[in-house]
């Protein structure tokens, strides 16, 4: 079976910061920004690796999301407790150095976890988390 991961979503609620935070902060590569109704999804992701992206979508519009759901999810983003996506990188030090220069919300500095794992831990501008682990 021959299956790659093409795209995750992450919700934003304010897409200039969320544009700003992935395009700018992060270095990503814009490849799409579409408009509708009002509302703004954009797609970002390495430009070394085209295949894989990151939607960022506006919360709670899908069919079928209720008025008591979509609250909830915006009461979870404000928490930072809804969305979250684990990067990773070969120099974890300077890309740690790029997000604090960017004003990230630095959630842990980088540390080694007691699984192995270098990592730290960031949340964008919509509060979802971003952990960025040091590639071996």
């Amino acid at each position: 079976m021959d299956i790659t991961i093409h795209a995750s979503f992450l919700p934003q609620d304010d897409p200039d910061a969320a544009l700003a935070f992935y395009r700018d902060t992060l270095g990503f590569e814009v490849r799409n920004d579409v408009g509708y109704g009002g509302m703004r999804w954009i797609t970002v992701g390495p430009a070394d690796q085209p295949g894989t992206s990151i939607v960022l979508h506006p919360p709670g519009v899908d069919p079928g999301i209720t008025d008591d759901e979509r609250r909830i999810i915006v009461e979870m983003m404000a928490k930072g407790t809804y969305g979250g996506i684990i990067l990773a990188t070969k120099d974890l030090d300077g890309t740690f150095e790029r997000l604090q220069a960017g004003d990230a919300d630095v959630v842990q500095e980088p540390t080694e976890q007691p699984y192995g794992i270098r990592d730290c831990a960031v949340r964008d501008p919509a509060g979802n988390m971003i952990r960025i682990q040091q590639l071996r």
